[in-house]
């Protein structure tokens, strides 16, 4: 059962530390991060000039799981969330194994490809050789970054606002320079002989730039009051971001043609350089560069801390769940993450990997909603400090929306990227049935000796 996690009386804990500030940062962090800076020439591509609207449902459709993570997280603020809702709610192993195992990998998978991003961003600003640099680089970039994950929340979450407000910062410079240009362009035109459906097609795509804000119940148990935190910082990085990503994909394309921007490699430094000049360029790679190692660094944050809650509950190794009593963080699982990472930087197509991720998480999105539909009804007495509405009778309508939703677009996408998923599924009940079965053995005679 997830409320035993298995820790000894006398074991180091993870130290609560992070405030409404700082967790409400690592969800809007996470969120602009690649998502937007990567994506915007592809989604200006598909949806034209309606591409401010295109960001508009995605959030809509965000936001209905992001209300389910509000309750669930403020009820059971715990790491390893997604594992532990559907551990909660269907009391199946490998069902809550499957849901984890999908969140972590889809999590390295993107540390590992955006840890690429970063060095592309690097090797064009410094004009240097590609040879092996590009690897070096992320490499690099994936070591430094676990040693802050490693020296403690506190430095981790500082570290994160810095980044965030930097990457940040870039987005609103191009609102502001944008300026002038605003009403010079039909804000309803779509590319030639593209339907409007084109818009509602290009959502899953988009949906990779609002991946972020879940992560922030992956940190629970690091968060001061979490069961009052976690919601609001949830509902206020959605909400802060779209703002953001809408009068973003106006500014751009009030400065730029649609098709302009979707053929250039590198969007928005196109847009800072034709507003702005060269020196415009330069500073959007420079915030480019701290938009993608914040991706990678919260990335590496929340799957080592996933991987620390699930080993926690007995679902991995006790190992993995080991904490310095120093820095009271999850040490092996940090580095643990920083291998795996390491060893995938050769997945280079960012796009592959955004919708590859977004399948990952919208598997684990529909789990949490039908997770939060059932424990109203199997739990009803718990206390909820945050509670979705409306309801009918004891659905919550948002819940049952955001499943739907959900599992609706897991039918756009393409082939490839199902298949991608299905290995990667076959993988972990391999590793369920060589590990995990073990594990939660060794966890409940631990359990039986405490009792």
């Amino acid at each position: 059962m997830v409320g035993n996690t298995g820790v000894d009386k006398g074991e180091p804990s993870l130290r609560r530390q992070v405030t409404l500030f700082g967790a409400t940062i690592y969800g809007i962090g996470n969120i602009l991060g690649a998502g937007i800076y990567a994506l915007i020439g592809e989604v200006v591509g598909i949806t034209g000039n309606l591409s401010w609207f295109a960001f508009i449902i995605a959030a809509a459709i965000g936001i209905l799981t992001g209300i389910s993570y509000a309750e669930l997280s403020a009820m059971y603020p715990k790491s390893a969330a997604e594992f532990v809702y559907v551990e909660r709610a269907f009391r199946v192993r490998l069902l809550s194994f499957m849901v984890g195992w999908v969140v972590i990998f889809s999590g390295l998978f993107t540390a590992a490809t955006v840890a690429l991003s970063f060095a592309g961003y690097l090797i064009a600003l410094l004009g240097i050789q590609e040879t092996y640099a590009l690897a070096g680089m992320s490499i690099a970039l994936i070591a430094a970054l676990s040693v802050i994950n490693y020296i403690g929340i506190k430095e981790s979450t500082q570290a994160n606002i810095v980044f965030t407000l930097i990457e940040a910062a870039g987005l609103v410079v191009i609102i502001a320079v944008a300026l002038p240009y605003l009403g010079s362009v039909d804000y309803l035109a779509l590319p030639a002989q593209v339907p409007f459906t084109a818009v509602f097609a290009a959502v899953a795509l988009i949906f990779f730039a609002y991946i972020g804000f879940e992560d922030i119940a992956n940190i629970s148990e690091e968060v001061k009051s979490p069961e009052r935190v976690l919601p609001r910082a949830i509902i206020y990085s959605v909400a802060i971001t779209t703002v953001l990503y809408c009068l973003t994909s106006v500014a751009v394309i009030s400065i730029l043609p649609f098709d302009v921007i979707a053929s250039v490699p590198d969007p928005l430094n196109a847009v800072a350089t034709a507003a702005m000049g060269p020196a415009g360029g330069v500073v959007m790679s420079i915030v480019a560069l701290f938009a993608t190692a914040n991706t990678v660094f919260i990335t590496l944050i929340v799957t080592s801390r996933m991987i620390y809650g699930m080993s926690r509950d007995g679902a991995f190794p006790r190992s993995l769940g080991r904490i310095s009593p120093k820095r009271g963080t999850p040490t092996v699982s940090i580095i643990l993450v920083m291998l795996v990472t390491v060893g995938m930087v050769f997945f280079q197509d960012l796009t592959f990997v955004a919708n590859a991720t977004v399948f990952a998480i919208l598997i684990a999105f529909a789990f949490v909603n039908l997770s939060l539909i059932v424990l109203r009804r199997r739990e009803p007495t718990t206390r909820r400090p945050f509670r979705a509405s409306p309801s009918v009778g004891t659905v919550p309508v948002t819940a049952l929306l955001g499943a739907g939703v959900c599992v609706g677009l897991l039918f756009t996408f393409e082939p490839l990227i199902v298949a991608t998923q299905g290995i990667i599924i076959v993988v972990g009940i391999v590793i369920y049935c060589l590990l995990g079965r073990k594990a939660q053995q060794a966890s409940q005679r631990r359990a039986r000796q405490g009792s």
